[in-house]
């Protein structure tokens, strides 16, 4: 802000504070950067407008805020340090705050993630519970009070409505001032500010971080404060959808219910101080780092303030527009509310004691006009006197006649055209006793339906048919619709369950989701081996529920291993998950070590099943007998004997052959395999 053509820069107030530089201008006073010479550091300075100076009430309030917020030490309160005067105007000198304004931020980033709201909130929700331990009401909570200083710290300012609990109302007029975006309604009714207005104020900071939104807007700050009175503020979770843009983060239920529960329109159902609002916070933050931003109806339900003991919100009437105040920003409202006086000081208006009926002098009857006769006449004679004072008499007489027959006509008017109706209470959030309590207030009787509501605690009035304010004969009735609390059904058992029948116990209150197929080794086809959600669980009606099918047992392909390694074979089989039976076998043709035969040899299988592999032991060898000097004949058979083919060589010099086995080819002594063939000389 330029500060060349502020006259109070470069001054030094009381010999201690120099003016450094203007920061900020508001509707009561200006906020300068100075440095304490004293103290060498700096510091923040809030100086009264010259032209407020002279004006008691502003003074007042000027005051105090320094005394409202010196009570207060907590590290998410802006300190104060000092307070004076200086030619004329007050002013209060307090922590410089190097950072920017929780508007700032949420201009920048809003919508915010709510992990990162809620870190925000919880520091204000601190602050507030602080000030209302204190008793202090701060009665102006919104994000241009709330300093975010440059290492993350939130820090509440501007205590300038703030007021102890028990100290008087601002004025004798019953003036509320206020910002009007949020502005709690009692205060734009009839009410005295507490803590639960500080948390209103604060719950529509929550609602406009979580959103980037304010929750009610108007052409013009009076039309907003009736919106804050008539209209309930809607879940933070319903005004993301209707932006209509997608965002990473879901608001759980106990999130949307924490807004709701500090922006009740009845304070009475409201959560009550700062204290309470600071608990409820960290209990969220707490479920959002455990449950991963998954809803969690019992949080919710806990949150939730009881219902309130008697008694319905006042709506706001249709009144004349406030003019804004001289100098007021155009965030700010006045309105005007009647004076509150409690039931048993209301003013009575006095009853006249009851008129005296002036006594005419008795003359008595003279003797000599006895009547003629003891019996009264049907018809006396009407003697009507002329005297004056009778006369006007008899006009006052007439005058109330007539008087007396036009209010008669006008009741019997009014009875017929409206007094013989009443209207429908607004019963919401009240308990069925006070419901029907305030149904027979207005000479009604009513009929209860239950529904179930994500929002509304169970036991309280959602609504009634017809809805409030309709008008109905004197003694007809009317519906209560009464909350049933969050509709929740337990997850049903589905594991292990055939698929039809899993199926069909999801469907009772839920939907099907995604299935999918798994082969198994335990599970026999068609039969559930998972679901999505846990066993017994509560889950909101249509919840989708995944499920994973057994396919059964995975089919495996046999390779066929005839002449492989049996070694090899062997291991390959075992690896796809097939036991394997091993069985030796000598072979003339198949080579030791290999496979001769599988079984099975080829198709599928199932991993476990057994596969027979015959392993070769190669043929079976013998010994070469020696056969020298012996019978052609019987050494012929020595070798047959040993399953050996035998090929005759005749190898006689003579010319008689002897007939005789000289030796044999292989020779004597050498091994060979059966079947084989052997020369056999003969001489």
């Amino acid at each position: 802000m330029n500060s060349t053509f502020d006259p109070l820069v470069g001054q030094v107030l009381d010999d201690r504070y120099e003016i450094v530089a203007k920061v900020a201008r508001g509707g009561m006073a200006t906020v300068y950067r100075a440095r304490d010479l004293r103290l060498s550091r700096v510091v923040a300075v809030k100086v009264m407008r010259s032209d407020l100076g002279e004006d008691d009430e502003f003074a007042a309030k000027f005051d105090r805020e320094a005394r409202s917020a010196a009570v207060l030490s907590h590290p998410n309160v802006v300190s104060i340090f000092d307070q004076g005067s200086s030619q004329g105007q007050p002013y209060i000198v307090m922590e410089f705050i190097e950072g920017e304004t929780l508007r700032r931020v949420i201009g920048r980033e809003a919508p915010l993630p709510p992990e990162r709201a809620l870190e925000l909130f919880e520091q204000v929700a601190a602050a507030l519970s602080a000030a209302h331990e204190a008793g202090v009401v701060h009665r102006d909570i919104k994000p241009e009070n709330v300093m975010l200083t440059d290492r993350g710290q939130v820090k509440v300012a501007d205590f300038g409505l703030a007021r102890q609990v028990d100290s008087p109302q601002m004025t004798a007029t019953g003036v509320l001032v206020g910002t009007a975006s949020y502005l709690p309604p009692e205060l734009v009714t009839h009410a005295r500010p507490d803590g639960r207005s500080d948390v209103y104020s604060a719950g529509v900071v929550l609602f406009e971080l979580l959103t980037g939104k304010k929750p009610h807007t108007g052409e013009n700050n009076y039309q907003i404060a009736y919106r804050h009175v008539n209209v309930d503020i809607e879940k933070p979770s319903d005004r993301l959808s209707e932006l209509g843009q997608s965002f990473d983060w879901p608001i759980p239920d106990y999130l949307d219910t924490l807004v709701l529960a500090a922006t009740r329109r009845d304070p009475r159902a409201r959560i009550a101080n700062g204290y309470e609002l600071l608990s409820a916070v960290r209990k969220v933050r707490v479920e959002m780092a455990r449950g991963a931003g998954n809803d969690n109806p019992q949080l919710a339900a806990s949150i939730l303030p009881d219902s309130p003991a008697d008694g319905v919100t006042e709506r706001l009437k249709p009144r004349e527009r406030p003019r804004p105040a001289s100098g007021m920003t155009p965030e700010t409202v006045i309105v005007r509310a009647p004076q509150w006086q409690p039931a048993d000081q209301a003013p009575r208006t006095p009853i006249p004691p009851p008129e005296k009926t002036p006594v005419t002098p008795h003359h008595s009857p003279s003797p000599t006009h006895s009547p003629k006769s003891q019996r009264t006449p049907v018809f006396p004679p009407l003697h009507i006197s002329h005297d004056p004072v009778h006369r006007r008499r008899r006009g006052v007489i007439a005058l109330l006649l007539v008087l007396l027959l036009t209010a008669g006509a006008g009741v019997g008017s009014w009875w017929w055209l409206s007094g013989r109706y009443t209207t429908v209470p607004a019963v919401a959030s009240l308990n069925e006793t006070k419901a029907r309590e305030a149904a027979d207030a207005n000479s009604l009787s009513v009929s209860v339906r239950e529904e179930y509501s994500e929002t509304v605690p169970k036991g309280v009035v959602i609504d009634t048919e017809p809805g409030s304010g309709e008008r109905l004969l004197r003694g007809g009735s009317f519906t209560l619709v009464m909350s049933l609390g969050p509709e929740r059904y337990p997850m049903p058992k589905v594991v292990g369950l055939p698929r039809d029948q899993a199926e069909e116990a999801i469907g009772q209150h839920f939907t099907m989701g995604k299935v999918t197929e798994s082969w198994s080794e335990d599970a026999a086809e068609g039969q559930v081996l998972a679901a999505s959600q846990e066993e017994g669980a509560e889950l909101k009606p249509d919840t989708a529920i995944d499920i994973t099918v057994s396919k059964g047992k995975e089919p495996i392909r046999i390779p066929n291993l005839v002449s492989s390694s049996a070694a090899n074979a062997e291991k390959e089989l075992k690896d796809l998950g097939f036991k394997v039976n091993v069985k030796e076998e000598n072979s003339t043709s198949v080579e030791k070590g290999q496979v001769i035969r599988q079984d099975p040899s080829g198709g599928n299988g199932n991993r476990g099943d057994t596969i027979t592999i015959v392993k070769s032991l190669g043929p079976v060898m013998v010994t070469i007998p020696g056969v020298w000097g012996k019978n052609a004949d019987d050494a012929k058979k020595m070798l047959e004997d040993l399953d050996l083919k035998v090929e005759i060589q005749n190898d006689s010099g003579f010319g008689l052959p002897l007939n005789l086995a000289k030796s044999t080819d292989p020779a004597e002594g050498s091994q060979v395999a059966v079947g084989s063939t052997v020369k056999l000389i003969i001489v």
